[in-house]
């Protein structure tokens, strides 16, 4: 017993990753729970941006990426029931009677959306140069050149072109989206 607690149960033989199910709310408590076991886990989380209806302002909040549940790898055999008690967790995932693992394909595509600072990116990146289309507004459908992100990164310059007129744009970012050149 002693022996688990001690090495680190995703490089054991057999570790394969799941699914764990958390209590509502959680999501962190039986990450850091886990962590303690030494288990290898993958918590997903998005940065949402939500703009306060009185003073318009911007405020980031971090979520869970799927909500009530983060990815453990280990050993079924020698941990499952040291997860399945873990405070925070309310199960693993299983069919059968029996946990059912995750493919490690899965969880490298998700890790590969995940930026720098930890959060799975969603929607379009842009590079420079990239033809886009303006969501909703004043601007809605005009189309213009993606030039670059702003430093707080919710924002990005766009350059439109319309008939003899060319000028730059400050918008945010989640108001294009790229179309095909």
């Amino acid at each position: 017993m002693g022996d688990i607690m001690s090495s680190n149960t995703s490089t054991l033989p057999d570790s394969q990753w799941y699914a764990i199910r958390t209590h509502v709310n959680q999501e962190n408590r039986a990450e850091a729970n886990l962590r303690a076991w030494n288990i290898e886990i993958f918590y997903p989380k998005i940065k949402e941006q939500r703009r306060n209806q009185f003073s318009g302002a911007l405020t980031s909040l971090t979520k869970p990426f799927f909500s009530r549940y983060l990815f453990a790898r280990f050993n079924a055999e020698r941990v499952l029931h040291k997860v399945w008690f873990t405070r925070g967790v309310q199960s693993v995932i299983s069919f059968g009677g029996n946990p059912s693992p995750v493919d490690d394909e899965i969880i490298e595509f998700l890790r590969t959306r995940v930026d720098t600072n930890g959060f799975v990116q969603l929607g379009d990146d842009f590079n420079p140069g990239d033809k886009v289309m303006m969501k909703g507004g004043v601007f809605e459908n005009l189309v213009g050149i993606f030039e670059h992100e702003m430093n707080d990164s919710e924002r990005v310059m766009i350059m439109l072109e319309t008939i003899n007129y060319q000028s730059h744009i400050i918008i945010e970012r989640s108001s294009i989206r790229k179309i095909a050149n």
